[in-house]
């Protein structure tokens, strides 16, 4: 699909930051308020903008803290509907949180949630591992978040500013 330049300037703001306002975005391109609304619904409606993400570090609120897993995933292919099935049958699971094709060593990459590794190691034996056409699987947990969809993570900040450069 083709995008107006109206279309591609509000894309580009709104990918900076999700939660600026129509009126703001309006004064910044010289369009009307409700002009740049009917943009972003249609870009909406065009499944063009997927959703608008928030960040929340729920490792900072007592008891919402979570351990994220990144999961390799070995797969069979079907015959006509290659990684397609297995892709859907594993991200109907309420811990997937992401699942990519990938190129390389394997050919799925899943990131998971739970509370504990006993719970993703529980998902991953009990649900994934046991699907049919998956042949392997290779976890890998997140130990800590330096940055996250462009954003760095607070306390990292200092850190990148300084950089040490060896001889």
């Amino acid at each position: 699909m083709k995008l107006t330049t109206e279309e591609l300037n509000i894309l580009s703001i709104l990918d900076d930051n999700h939660s600026v306002s129509a009126k703001s975005i309006a004064m910044q391109l010289g369009l009307t308020e409700e002009n740049v609304k009917k943009l972003i619904k249609k870009l909406e409606d065009e499944k063009i903008i997927v959703s608008y993400p928030t960040l929340i570090d729920w490792n900072k609120i007592e008891g919402k803290e979570t351990i994220v897993a990144m999961i390799d995933v070995k797969v069979t292919p079907q015959r006509s509907v290659g990684f397609d099935e297995v892709a859907e049958q594993i991200y109907r699971y309420p811990e997937v949180t992401s699942l990519y094709l990938m190129s390389g060593t394997y050919d799925l990459s899943v990131t998971v949630e739970g509370k504990t590794m006993k719970e993703i190691a529980l998902f991953v034996s009990n649900k994934l591992a046991t699907l049919e056409n998956v042949v392997s699987t290779t976890s890998h947990f997140i130990l800590k978040k330096y940055k996250h969809d462009g954003v760095i993570i607070e306390g990292n900040e200092d850190k990148d500013r300084r950089m040490v450069v060896s001889p």
